[in-house]
């Protein structure tokens, strides 16, 4: 669809969703961003909601400022993906051992490994840089620090909420492995030390939302963020790397008579910061709940572990920011849906899946999620469909 451009506003806001179908609460947070200073425009996906610290399924584009609670305290949350030589006809009619040895391999919610995992280990896992990486550990804020040995044993685990580890086929029979999963419990802790640092500065003070409270340029509280910021966004980019090492030897074991090869794996951040240039301005642009779409990207928008998830291709739209949405969006709340739905309701809506059915995970349930293919359909001129996956295995967090 076309986008919108809201009225009113002091910078554009584009929508590729339906302004009224926007709660009032998501419309004043975006209307908050395009009030401050530094904003140059926003772009809003069709998977768009209210969340906290900015809208999810928002582009915001600022020159010179960065909000860290807009990003959010997952930072680096993202998706990957790989499509393996294996077909539907390999697989197994009970999948329930499949899914044992992938929650045995990879931790849950809050769970970690006993000892880091060595990415030597891992099969074809490029090491190249890890030993860099950690060293510069050393420089993030001194309230952190102490979480190291933590951050190396959570370096590979999926965490909880909507994270999730999938085994998926796609419309031609081909089998995927797919996760989504962020920075664990030290991206969080960054997060929130410099989202109390950015509210204190004097700049903040009169802001209409606290939550939007930023870091300018040429400040030391804005070099030490963005160090801590792109390091944290790393962390998440390795964290999903280490997973699907995991998750490919798992492949590997189960289906040894096959001998299952992977294509290179896809891989994108959708809660993060990135250094672009738009009209031959010098931005950073902080993408909320939504993946870069720029001509040519991979990416991947799941939906609900019930429904299905696209592989798409950017076909670079610049009234986006070069964007598209994370996902299906929520319709409702976790507690709205824990309220309406039930673990038989979860069941249901989940058949054909080998996953959990519990009440524990109930606030998942595809029926919290907007309609998959309605939110792809919305976006036809930021993305291209390459695949349509439908999962067969689901681990949830």
């Amino acid at each position: 669809m076309p986008y919108t451009e809201v009225p009113g506003a002091r910078v554009p806001i584009r929508m590729w969703a339906d302004p009224a179908s926007v709660e009032d609460a998501a419309m004043r947070q975006l209307r908050n961003v395009s009030a401050l200073p530094w904003t140059e425009g926003l772009a809003v996906m069709p998977d768009v909601h209210y969340g906290k610290g900015a809208t999810v399924g928002s582009v915001i584009a600022m020159r010179g400022a960065v909000s860290p609670a807009a990003v959010g305290v997952d930072i680096g949350c993202g998706m990957s993906a790989v499509k393996t030589s294996l077909t539907a006809s390999d697989l197994p009619g009970d999948l329930s051992r499949l899914r044992s040895k992938i929650e045995q391999a990879i931790p849950v919610g809050r769970g970690m490994h006993d000892e880091p995992v060595d990415p030597g280990s891992l099969h074809g896992y490029p090491t190249a840089g890890w030993s860099d990486f950690w060293a510069r550990f050393d420089g993030v804020a001194e309230t952190v620090r102490f979480r190291q040995e933590r951050a190396r044993k959570q370096m590979g685990t999926l965490g909880g909420g909507n994270h999730f580890v999938e085994v998926c086929t796609d419309t031609e029979g081909s089998v995927w492995l797919m996760l989504h999963s962020g920075s664990r419990n030290i991206g969080k802790e960054l997060a929130d030390h410099h989202i109390g640092v950015a509210q204190k500065l004097p700049h903040n003070q009169d802001l209409d939302d606290r939550d939007l409270a930023v870091f300018v340029a040429d400040t030391p509280q804005m070099a030490a963020y963005r160090h801590d910021l792109f390091w944290a966004q790393e962390y998440a980019k390795h964290n999903r790397a280490v997973m699907m090492g995991l998750l490919t030897d798992v492949v590997r074991k189960e289906f040894k008579k096959a001998k299952p090869r992977f294509e290179p794996v896809i891989s994108c951040h959708h809660n993060y910061v990135a250094e672009e240039q738009y009209e031959g301005v010098e931005l950073l642009v902080t993408r909320k709940g939504a993946i870069r779409a720029g001509a040519g990207d991979y990416g991947i928008i799941p939906g609900s572990m019930g429904t299905g998830s696209y592989i798409v291709r950017g076909l670079g739209n610049r009234a986006s920011f070069h964007s598209a949405s994370h996902g299906a969006g929520r319709r409702m709340s976790r507690n709205a849906a824990r309220k309406r739905f039930s673990a038989r309701d979860l069941e249901e809506q989940t058949r054909g899946v080998e996953c959990r059915k519990d009440s524990g995970v109930v606030d998942e349930i595809p029926g919290a999620y907007k309609p998959i293919e309605q939110v792809i359909d919305q976006q036809r001129d930021l993305v291209e469909v390459v695949a349509k996956l439908k999962q067969v295995v689901c681990v949830k967090g």
